[in-house]
């Protein structure tokens, strides 16, 4: 139980009381999100925060990180319930993308459709019809296990609007999901079995946690853990695991236990901004006899790194143009504006206080503003309309 990593790091005890003080339901909806650019549907199953527990229950009131959760090679979602009834009722919204579920998936589009439900969601948050309608914060996670753990490092790659990655026996991918580590410098948490032998550490996490090029990064290996305890009874994983290795002396619920342990304080830091979870996470590494790790951390820049930093940007909806205000200190940086999918269109260096920005041109719809100068960033979002 968490608790336990609390108890191990007494001085946060009064933050692990309130954190197991929260107690939402898990209400549950389902949604297909359309991408036009790539002609595609993207069934999603999203399990969020509600004060009642069923199907289209309305959303709790608050502000709720989301994170996007792949599933692995022909697990159907549902297989991660314990994933979902872990998390939401601390306060976090899970989508779970039901597409690539055939013999020869593709792992970049499966990579893609994260990317596209992550900028979903925060257009669901603008949606006064939508169920998640000023529901949602502006921290996104990316997760996933074996093979939606390799989409998931596809899916980071460049990507300046996820907050940190997490996944649980992540396997290569085709594109190369090791590859792209080499491209990834947001937090990651790599969740390993000890005895996996369907994606081994040393062929695979081993080597994607040390291309990694994060300014905080882990790697946990659990005892004896195997591949597909990180998720709930499945036939066809449990039958792929069985023929190289039938005698795991691990229970599924232990293993699960152990990655919650970790889970929940380093989501709390990296989507929640807390940082007295950042010390409770490592004083449990260091406490736990269950698990090896691996880190290299600077706790203190990764602090500062993820504290907020909203971007000034009016008027907001625009129509033709808006101000920039350069964050105080922060001249000569650079503007990016991409849309919904990540695409950048456009890039200006910025040599003023206050920048007039030209949209005129672009089409109606949502855009994310990223002003960046060093290692230090700040995002927004903006809404263009129809020129007069």
């Amino acid at each position: 139980m968490f608790l336990k990593s609390c108890i191990l790091s007494i001085n946060f005890f009064a933050f692990c009381f309130v954190l197991l003080g929260q107690n939402f339901s898990v209400g549950n909806t389902s949604i297909t999100f359309f991408d036009s650019l790539r002609n595609r549907n993207i069934n999603t199953e999203i399990y969020y925060p509600s004060d009642y527990t069923g199907q289209n229950e309305p959303v709790s009131n608050g502000a709720f990180p989301v994170i996007i959760f792949g599933h692995g090679y022909l697990i159907e979602w549902s297989a991660y319930e314990n994933f979902w009834n872990a998390l939401v009722p601390e306060g976090y919204i899970l989508c779970f993308p039901t597409t690539e579920m055939g013999f020869t998936p593709n792992h970049q589009f499966f990579a893609d459709d994260f990317k596209f439900i992550a900028s979903q969601m925060q257009i669901e948050n603008q949606n006064n019809s939508s169920i998640f309608f000023n529901t949602i914060s502006a921290n996104t996670a990316l997760m996933g296990h074996s093979m939606g753990g390799g989409a998931g490092f596809l899916a980071a790659e460049n990507n300046p609007y996820i907050n940190t990655l997490i996944n649980f026996a992540a396997a290569e991918t085709n594109p190369s999901a090791i590859t792209a580590t080499q491209n990834i410098s947001i937090p990651t948490l790599i969740f390993s079995g000890g005895d996996d032998c369907v994606a081994p550490p040393v062929n695979h996490q081993d080597i994607m946690y040390n291309g990694l090029n994060s300014s905080c990064k882990t790697q946990i290996k659990i005892i004896n853990g195997g591949h597909c305890y990180f998720a709930n009874e499945n036939v066809l994983c449990s039958f792929g695991e069985s023929s190289c290795n039938s005698n795991l002396s691990i229970l599924r619920n232990e293993q699960q236990e152990i990655t919650n342990n970790f889970l929940k304080p380093w989501l709390d830091f990296s989507l929640k901004e807390n940082q007295s979870s950042f010390v409770v996470f490592n004083d449990s590494l260091q406490a736990s006899s269950r698990i090896t790790y691996s880190q290299f951390c600077n706790g203190t820049a990764i602090m500062k790194e993820r504290s907020v930093n909203e971007l000034k940007i009016y008027p907001n909806p625009v129509f033709s143009s808006f101000q920039l205000q350069t964050p105080k200190d922060h001249l000569h940086g650079e503007i990016i504006i991409l849309n919904i999918i990540g695409h950048q269109i456009f890039k200006k260096t910025i040599t003023k206080k206050l920048t007039n920005i030209d949209l005129s041109n672009f089409d109606k719809g949502s855009y994310f503003i990223f002003y960046q100068k060093e290692n230090k960033s700040w995002i927004n979002k903006i809404i263009k309309l129809d020129t007069y």
